[in-house]
């Protein structure tokens, strides 16, 4: 095994989307590792769409590659454009995140520095779970594959999706490393009374509130939480629901909660400030996952312990890895309507074990603390 560098190191990261200007799990994992890793001493260049001229941090230098509004051809043309004609510093280590932007330049980049990719998900197989035409998935299950094929090693954020890059994408077991996300411990924090949330976000102060901050597309199961509140709210009547998020699936979901007459029981607060979000937390006696499918991590559970609030979450991805060692009673059985609220029932009722708002926080800060993470993420990029 090679020495792995002490002092400071030059990164080339590419990512995304610029996460304070752009939501998103990947977005936010590539902005508070840089980050992270610059406050280490290492200087980071990111490439990305739609990125300001200039990082507040001195040991970051952002690269625009394209504009996320342009036509697809002209993104990936102009990312290899600009990519060209920038000036590169001499990587140390290469980080890639998303294959979309990684494949215009991988001709490009240094041939005697090791590539190593953050699988944040499969790209493709998301893309048909949301209806994405026979084309659309083949484009991007090619690319995807192209991309990996050339790259050295991976990171992933569960076990779950190294076994995904296993046997989707035929990535040897050896190549795969499991380093989980992390959270920022300054930004979510459990500062508030749950009462003094609620008055900061005008939530209700006398009924049990769970919470849920998601993107409103198929795969996050927002569709089986609405049919579970019609279950739980014949036993539990003070209930109220508060959706966070937006998404192709709005108009949708607001029409099937009136058709299930939950008008008094669910709040469609479309997006909430960065800066209300660990609010929210706060506010809710529970936060609650409702996944279906291909939910690689998990970043809400941390962000929600990380603020004092237990969460539920049904059995899928990287979600489980997160709650086994800590409160799995909290794990739903099933992905089911039924399941979902035969869990609440219990949770909001106290028949099982609810960690406490002390417990929540200290298992993130003692797990997912950014500092410990980006450490150890640097150690792979740069063995």
């Amino acid at each position: 095994m090679n020495e792995i560098k002490t002092e400071s190191a030059n990164i080339l990261c590419i990512g995304n989307s610029w996460f304070p200007y752009m939501s998103g799990g990947l977005n936010r994992y590539v902005y508070e590792l840089i980050h992270n890793l610059a406050r280490e001493g290492d200087r980071i260049q990111l490439c990305g769409l739609d990125l300001p001229k200039k990082s507040s941090h001195p040991q970051i230098e952002l690269v625009n590659l394209a504009s996320a509004k342009s036509s697809l051809l002209k993104r990936l043309w102009s990312t290899r454009n600009t990519f060209i004609n920038s000036s590169i510093v001499e990587p140390d280590a290469i980080n890639l995140h998303f294959a979309l932007y990684s494949f215009p330049v991988m001709s490009e980049l240094p041939k005697n520095v090791p590539i190593t990719f953050t699988f944040h998900g499969p790209w493709a197989a998301e893309g048909e779970k949301e209806g994405n035409n026979k084309l659309s998935i083949y484009f991007k299950q090619w690319l995807e594959q192209r991309v990996y094929n050339q790259c050295d090693r991976f990171i992933v954020l569960s076990q779950a999706f190294g076994k995904i890059l296993e046997q989707t994408y035929r990535i040897p077991e050896a190549k795969i490393k499991v380093i989980p996300g992390g959270v920022d411990l300054n930004n979510f924090q459990a500062n508030l009374a749950r009462q003094q949330a609620r008055e900061k976000l005008n939530f209700p102060r006398d009924r049990k509130i769970i919470f849920t901050p998601r993107r409103l597309v198929r795969r996050m199961g927002i569709d089986n939480l609405l049919e579970a509140m019609v279950q739980v709210k014949t036993k539990i009547p003070e209930i109220w629901l508060a959706i966070a998020g937006k998404g192709v699936l709005r108009a949708e979901l607001e029409t099937k909660a009136n058709q299930l007459n939950l008008q008094d029981y669910v709040k469609f607060l479309g997006f909430l400030p960065d800066e209300d979000l660990p609010i929210a937390y706060q506010a809710a006696d529970l936060t609650v996952i409702p996944s279906k499918y291909l939910e690689g991590f998990g970043l809400i559970l941390l962000e929600s312990l990380a603020c004092g609030t237990p969460v539920i979450c049904t059995p899928v991805g990287g979600m489980p890895e997160i709650l086994n060692h800590f409160s799995p009673q909290l794990i739903a059985e099933s992905t089911s309507t039924n399941a979902i609220a035969d869990l609440l029932e219990k949770a909001l009722e106290e028949r099982i074990s609810i960690p406490s708002r002390e417990a929540c926080r200290n298992y993130v800060m003692n797990n997912y603390n950014w500092q410990k993470i980006a450490r150890e993420v640097r150690e792979i990029l740069l063995n």
